[in-house]
């Protein structure tokens, strides 16, 4: 169910991001980097987790490899995404910026990586570990999409600076 829902909302992110093309254009796609391609990386490790979690392994070892790979890229993912955060000069990100596309996801991928060292110690917690980080992307990608959405819906993109002395004005609106 869960590889379903991934897939059909990355499906969905891309077709937003289709219907807003014809947008006038910024000068930066930082935005794009920062805020869009997570939410379908987060959607896309749910989907590979749920096939994952699916095949039929003869045992939990490969299952426990691909899983700490993806928990670990994850990670490493979103430090890059903290980085971008950091850097952004058209738009500074708030609290709640910082609590869901970076300490939450940041949560999420550290359980999905735990959840794999842990698979062949206590393998009925780890897959509920993993399960747990699983459902947290797909939330954290929700909750995302609809933010990034809602922003772009509203026009606000329209109004961002044109250098970045203005950007320190600009906020996303709730």
């Amino acid at each position: 169910m869960t590889g379903s829902s991934a897939g059909a909302l990355t499906g969905l992110v891309f077709i937003v991001i289709t219907l807003i093309s014809d947008r006038p254009q910024r000068k930066s796609d930082a935005g794009i980097g920062t805020f869009t391609t997570p939410t379908v990386v987060h959607f896309s490790c749910v989907l590979l987790t749920s096939a994952v979690m699916s095949a039929p392994f003869p045992s939990l070892g490969p299952v426990a490899v691909i899983l700490g790979l993806a928990g670990a890229g994850g990670l490493f993912y979103v430090m890059l995404i903290a980085r971008r955060h950091a850097m952004l000069k058209t738009y500074r990100p708030d609290a709640e910026d910082w609590a869901w596309n970076v300490i939450l996801p940041f949560v999420a991928y550290a359980l999905l990586f735990a959840s794999a060292i842990a698979m062949h110690a206590l393998a009925s917690g780890a897959l509920y570990a993993t399960a747990a980080a699983a459902m947290l992307l797909i939330f954290i990608g929700i909750h995302n999409a609809w933010d990034v959405v809602t922003f772009l819906a509203t026009g606000k993109v329209d109004e961002l600076p044109d250098s970045p002395a203005d950007a320190v004005t600009v906020k996303k609106s709730d």
